[in-house]
């Protein structure tokens, strides 16, 4: 999947994030502190497939228009396998609410079908990415980093565009 459509958050939110993306760094464990593009930033995934069309662009533009909204970045968790190339991958876990719900089933109307299983309404985990590739031990050792984070209240302010293939990001809407 080389096409996104996400919603980046607050800037006292963002910085929260990267600050413990910054300290499993220091504690030399996997993090997406080691990714330093331009474009790295804590998000939240709402749709993810090979090819967005590009009149769903004027779809997306009147999607974000409902934007800002309330977000709560909730406790850690993990997904993936033990075994696999991608390792496990720690994620913070982001409330489900009837708002975000239907901002997620916009989206996916927006760019229509197609996409990942995973990004479709009803299968849809809603999280922000704290670090990849890691082992059972460097989970563990990145739950005791974390011990203690609170709950991030904050708010999804912007709905951007990745194409991966292209390495580029924009804003829609904006």
């Amino acid at each position: 999947m080389v096409q996104s459509v996400e919603l980046l958050l607050d800037a006292v939110t963002e910085a929260a994030l990267r600050g413990q993306w910054d300290a499993l760094a220091a504690a030399g464990l996997p993090s997406q502190a080691s990714h330093t593009g331009a474009s790295n930033r804590p998000h939240v995934t709402l749709d993810a497939r090979d090819e967005v069309v590009p009149d769903a662009e004027t779809r997306l533009a009147g999607v974000a228009s409902v934007l800002p909204v309330g977000v709560v970045v909730g406790s850690p968790t993990v997904f993936g396998r033990l075994g696999t190339r991608s390792g496990l991958i720690l994620v913070r876990s982001v409330v489900v609410d009837a708002t975000l719900l239907a901002l997620h089933a916009a989206v996916h109307d927006a760019v229509g079908p197609g996409g990942s299983p995973t990004s479709a309404p009803g299968r849809w985990t809603p999280h922000v990415t704290l670090a990849r590739r890691m082992d059972a031990d460097q989970v563990a050792g990145a739950l005791r980093v974390l011990d203690g984070a609170d709950d991030l209240v904050g708010e999804a302010t912007v709905l951007r565009r990745w194409d991966g293939e292209a390495r580029r990001e924009w804003v829609v809407g904006g």
